[in-house]
């Protein structure tokens, strides 16, 4: 009642501004030049710059001549209408990709003065919506595998034993010639089971250890196995918030995820040139249930793994954490199905763009719970 009785005792601008700086959505307004005049918090979060700095700027300064979003500002304008579009990609090289629902309409005062060419602008990311209907695509892929782990272990490991076995006392008594394919068999019996083990992973629903963790702390130890092992070859840039809370989980769990990101992407960019990037950030993050329990997680913890590699092919770009799906020759396609149980598991999210000479892996995970200050 307090909040409400200030609202009420403030004047009329000072109620809207209240108001729009309590909305979700990015609002904008831009008058007949393209200057702005008028940016919310969520459009200062979402753009990263502050209202002070944008009220001195053009859209143009930060958005691109040749984006759908100048085209829908001349059309709004034009048409003297409300113009929508969805999934457009506003970024620029500082805040990179930025994909979004857009809404644009002329900005009237009182209806018989005329109109001087003012827009407002209304900014939504569809990203929430998006990765949370992924992240349920994910979970129901694992679920698919974690059925198949349990069935193959119990109705193929076995006669695959007894297989192994009859061909190792075979090749006891056949020719050298017939050795070979004793061998063989055995070999392949080896490679199945080893397949079916790697699977049976899936099948451990047991909740994470929940400790406090330093998520730069495991990157550093991945990086470091990688620079002395399969990484070699790479130039690796590590763009971390130094400020960044502990997020909550198991250490190992992580290291396996962060191990399989970063040896994908050492294994996709080229002999020479190659580079991969770690970043990290603090951003908004989105609330969603939490998989082991009812409790609502907020994901504020965003770290970026990005490979200047050819990029994923669109025919599987989609299908990506599915099982069975990759690109690599002699693939098994369970590492990134993995990778996507263990987030899952954490309360988190993944989600991958590619294109020609960029693939970005995406994660969000939970801070730790807030006892006094982080260490």
């Amino acid at each position: 009642m307090g909040a409400t009785n200030e609202i009420v005792g403030k004047s009329a601008s000072d109620q809207f501004e209240i108001v729009l700086n309590s909305l979700a959505d990015a609002i904008l307004t831009i008058d007949a030049e393209n200057n702005f005049t008028f940016a919310n918090v969520a459009a200062e979060q979402l753009i990263g710059i502050s209202f002070p700095i944008l009220r001195r700027k053009k859209i143009q300064d930060i958005i691109a001549y040749d984006s759908p979003l100048m085209s829908l500002i001349d059309q709004a304008r034009m048409k003297n209408a409300v113009i929508s579009e969805y999934d457009v990609n506003i970024g620029n090289p500082k805040i990179g990709d930025l994909k979004i629902d857009v809404h644009v309409s002329k900005l009237t005062g009182d209806p018989d003065t005329v109109d001087d060419g003012s827009l407002l602008l209304q900014l939504q990311q569809r990203t929430i919506a998006q990765k949370i209907n992924l992240q349920k695509t994910y979970r129901n892929a694992t679920r698919s595998v974690s059925g198949m782990a349990a069935m193959l272990a119990h109705e193929i490991k076995n006669p695959l034993s007894g297989i192994k076995g009859s061909a190792q006392i075979l090749s006891k008594s056949v020719d050298e010639d017939d050795k070979s394919l004793t061998d063989l068999i055995c070999e392949e019996v080896d490679r199945i089971c080893n397949l079916v083990d790697r699977m049976e992973v899936f099948t451990d629903h047991r909740a994470i250890e929940q400790k406090e963790l330093n998520i730069h702390a495991i990157l550093e130890y991945v990086i470091k196995l990688a620079k002395n092992g399969f990484g070699k070859h790479v130039n690796f840039v590590e763009l971390y918030d130094p400020s960044l809370p502990k997020t909550i989980g198991d250490k190992n769990s992580l290291i396996q995820v962060f191990l399989n990101l970063i040896k994908n992407a050492c294994e996709a960019v080229p002999a020479k040139g190659g580079h991969v990037s770690l970043t990290t950030s603090y951003r908004q993050g989105v609330r969603i249930a939490s998989v082991n329990n009812n409790e609502m997680l907020y994901l504020p913890l965003e770290i970026c793994i990005i490979d200047n590699g050819p990029g994923i092919p669109d025919d599987i770009k989609s299908d990506i954490f599915d099982p069975f799906v990759t690109t690599k020759n002699g693939g098994t396609g369970l590492g990134l199905s993995l990778v996507a149980k263990i987030i899952a598991d954490h309360g988190g999210l993944i989600e991958c763009e590619s294109e020609m000479g960029k693939t970005v892996f995406r994660i969000l995970l939970p801070r730790a719970p807030k006892q006094g200050h982080d260490k």
